[in-house]
């Protein structure tokens, strides 16, 4: 193609958005609305990833050592941990420094263990992190068959049920997401068809005359992809200023509750460039499938 005739098709486009001033706003509307829904719960399906990924880094496997075991022993069975498949880090964590931590985690309420320090009977502990949080209990496995381990912790249930909720979680989120963006394909090529059926007259008197399909299509995909692309970029500004607000209002309450909030960027030119692609293509989708039934003169 042309450049000469590219550029004409481009400004036939551009016009067209003025010449069909209500369906253009409707188009745009119906654009904006369902993509910044899809980005509203985008958005949210991230920082909930996120939250369940740091959930997921803190599992960790703690591996009692027996009482009986000298450090030459407890020197082996770390070469061993060390050793196992899978296994990302090993970290000792002596009583009295496992006492210590006790003694501040209760507070006040902690002072009533120093009587004990003397004869601390708690266990020396290796702290052991699994190369992936899911491979957590097949890890603790082999470690529990070792020499010299007493028993091995690693909050299996709850390890389980975190597993469960966190897959659960973003399967559905990756379900509704593609439903809501295949809902607003269809709802805006019927938008978009609406503004192709109101012009049938002048394609068909196009046609007539000797114009190609591609021609005459050329203008019908500019206009679908600057429709889709100006409509996504409402739902965009309004997401980042929101979410720009809600960070700077209320993140330091969000991580009272342990939970960190996504930082504004990169995360939100990621869901803008997702977003215009979204709209770009919805836009041109909808006026290939509405336009072609007219070009059968």
């Amino acid at each position: 193609m042309k450049l000469r005739t590219l550029g004409r098709h481009v400004r036939e486009g551009s016009k067209n958005l003025g010449r069909n001033g209500w369906m253009t706003f409707a188009s745009i509307s119906a654009v904006a609305v369902m993509l910044f829904v899809v980005g509203a719960f985008l958005l949210l399906i991230m920082n909930v990833n996120h939250f369940a990924s740091v959930i997921e880094d803190d599992v960790e496997i703690r591996v009692y050592i027996e009482l009986t075991a000298t450090p030459e022993q407890q020197d082996e069975l770390r070469a061993q941990i060390e050793t196992t498949p899978d296994v990302a880090e090993v970290t000792f964590l002596g009583k009295d420094e496992g006492l210590n931590q006790l003694i501040d985690s209760l507070d006040e309420r902690g002072q009533v263990f120093e009587s004990i320090r003397s004869e601390n009977p708690l266990n020396d502990v290796f702290i052991v992190e699994a190369s992936s949080p899911q491979l957590t209990e097949q890890v603790a496995g082999l470690l529990e068959q070792m020499p010299y381990v007493e028993r091995i912790d690693f909050g299996k249930e709850v390890v389980e049920r975190l597993f469960a909720f966190t897959d659960l979680f973003r399967t559905v989120g990756l379900v509704l997401v593609l439903a809501m963006m295949f809902t607003a394909m269809f709802l805006i090529a019927n938008t978009i068809k609406l503004t192709i059926v109101a012009r049938k007259r002048e394609i068909q008197i196009m046609k007539l005359v000797g114009a190609t399909n591609g021609f005459i299509r050329w203008p019908f995909f500019i206009e679908g992809m600057l429709l889709g692309v100006v409509g996504s970029l409402i739902p965009i500004l309004l997401i980042g200023f929101g979410y720009s607000y809600v960070l700077s209002n209320f993140g330091e309450r969000f991580e009272l509750m342990f939970f960190s909030l996504l930082p504004v960027f990169p995360y939100i030119w990621q869901i803008a460039a997702l977003l215009i692609g979204i709209g770009a293509f919805i836009g041109v989708w909808g006026s290939i499938v509405s336009v072609r039934k007219f070009l059968k003169v």
